[in-house]
């Protein structure tokens, strides 16, 4: 029974995190503001992927996942690399933050945060990945969502100011 919580929590909880933040970007999201929501979310994800993939790269590439350490099988499907960051909680940490920005609804960004949480004690639980993967994913995602959100929209704001001026 365990064991079928834990595939639960690591694997399925995925889908409801999609679904919700497709509901919440694609219904919850109107007036002027639509597609410029929409670009700075779509750029701070590529961000987050490729800032995640460069940081793996760097960070102990030849770091064995907790259950090759300990000899056992895999509580849940993983890709055959060294883990850190958690795709998983890349994913689900960016399309939390990406609906608290989008629609500034509490109550969606809280019921995302609780599933994205779960899904990562369930990855944790399942030996695919170590705390440390999981905080690597979460500081990577805020600081990509947050520069996009904050110092891009300044800079933009900048630049257009002086073309408009000349």
């Amino acid at each position: 029974m365990y064991q079928i919580i834990v595939k639960i929590l690591a694997d399925w909880l995925m889908l409801p995190i999609v679904v919700v933040a497709l509901y919440a970007l694609l219904w919850r999201v109107s007036g002027p503001k639509r597609y410029d929501r929409y670009t700075r979310i779509f750029m701070a994800g590529i961000t987050s992927y490729i800032l995640a993939k460069f940081i793996g790269s760097l960070w102990r590439p030849e770091q064995l996942r907790p259950f090759e350490q300990l000899g056992v099988n895999p509580g849940a499907a993983y890709l055959n690399n060294p883990g850190f960051p958690s795709d998983h909680a890349l994913l689900g940490f960016f399309l939390t933050l990406a609906v608290w920005y989008a629609t500034r609804s509490r109550k969606l960004t809280v019921i995302m945060t609780i599933l994205t949480v779960l899904m990562c004690i369930g990855r944790v639980l399942a030996l695919v990945h170590t705390p440390l993967d999981i905080a690597g994913a979460l500081v990577i995602t805020v600081i990509s969502t947050v520069w996009y959100k904050d110092y891009v929209k300044f800079r933009l704001h900048k630049l257009i100011g002086k073309r408009a001026k000349t």
